[in-house]
């Protein structure tokens, strides 16, 4: 049996031992995926371009065993990537705290660096040619994360099943949030069903 790999992509001004992201990757590797947590380019000032071209370069090849979980402006580069890759097919994508529309960014400098990543268009019918499995977690009280009308927005535009844990913030170690139980049940439920 093919191994199958997770990419765990990390948020802005985040970093690969941050929060639940090491918790994850030793648990997954317990049940026998092999796990990538790649150091994103220029954390502080994210940029669609840099991050989906630094995706395409470490992930050139996915492959229906190729699994994506992203953070936050993680999962943005995650979607972004998959509307690049012309008809090739991964096992699925898990977003948590992903979003399309954000609230409460502290400064001017964040809301320019976060614009590009909310007003330039996606693609939705080739990334959901990628897969038809996506999953998106939210927390009921994330400051960043506008619930009802991302949550409609991921199930709408994805089908992505939607699951909301309460009181996780925006999932950071800042919000105490060093594990998550709901991610690795994804990724067990998915060996047990051969996915």
């Amino acid at each position: 049996m093919k191994q199958k790999r997770v990419y765990i992509i990390h948020g802005w001004e985040g970093r690969p031992e941050d929060a639940w992201f090491p918790w994850l990757k030793s648990k997954l590797e317990k049940e026998g995926f092999e796990v990538f947590i790649p150091a994103m380019p220029n954390t502080e000032e994210p940029t669609i371009d840099e991050w989906v071209n630094h995706l395409l370069e470490i992930v050139p090849s996915p492959n229906e065993d190729t699994y994506f979980i992203g953070h936050s402006i993680g999962c943005q580069a995650i979607l972004r990537y998959l509307e690049k890759l012309n008809n090739k097919k991964i096992g699925g994508a898990v977003f948590v705290s992903g979003w399309f529309i954000l609230k409460n960014l502290e400064t001017k400098e964040e809301w320019e660096i976060a614009d590009p990543w909310i007003n330039t268009p996606i693609d939705f019918e080739k990334v959901k040619s990628a897969t038809h499995n996506f999953i998106a977690v939210f927390s009921d009280n994330d400051p960043f994360v506008p619930l009802e009308e991302n949550k409609k927005l991921f199930s709408e535009k994805l089908n992505a099943e939607i699951i909301i844990e309460k009181n996780k913030g925006h999932f950071t170690g800042e919000d105490g949030v060093y594990e998550t139980p709901s991610v690795l049940q994804i990724f067990s439920d998915i060996l047990k069903q051969g996915k």
